[in-house]
């Protein structure tokens, strides 16, 4: 499937990727943690063909350029995995947190969001809707880090 495929239309209206809005590029090696089956398929596949690189798993020991977390409420403490998941990242490199929509079974209230972000040294950008039930946050590095 190519990019233009997967830019398509998002909740009726024409969207750019949904790779491209949080702030994926192409080349870009995206560890993905948290996966489960309630994920959404149609996101990591836009994320595939949009970087031209399969998703690598928790598993992957070299450094990465963007960790894509998917995040319930119910997985523990979002504070702790975000100071674990910023580890592997390059320099200049972010979190993608998606976690359920509001109203959704396992979603996360954006303050907690901003606070375990902030704690972890994170500043996160606008949130945005990449599936019906599906939000995400980027995080980048805070300046001092980058």
């Amino acid at each position: 499937m190519t990019t233009a495929e997967w830019s398509g239309q998002v909740f009726g209206r024409p969207e750019p990727c949904v790779a491209e809005r949080l702030g994926f590029g192409p080349g870009h090696i995206v560890q993905e943690i948290g996966y489960d089956d309630d994920c959404d398929d149609g996101v990591r596949g836009a994320i595939e063909v949009f970087t031209g690189r399969e998703l690598v798993d928790e598993d992957y020991e070299n450094a990465v350029d963007v960790v894509l977390l998917w995040w319930r409420e119910e997985d523990g403490d979002l504070f702790v995995e975000l100071a674990d998941v910023v580890i592997p990242l390059v320099r200049g490199g972010a979190v993608v947190l998606l976690t359920p929509k509001a109203g959704y079974y396992g979603c996360l209230e954006p303050r907690e969001i901003r606070d375990a972000a902030r704690q972890a040294m994170l500043t996160p950008a606008k949130s945005l809707a990449v599936a019906a039930e599906w939000v995400g946050t980027p995080l980048r590095l805070a300046k001092e880090l980058r």
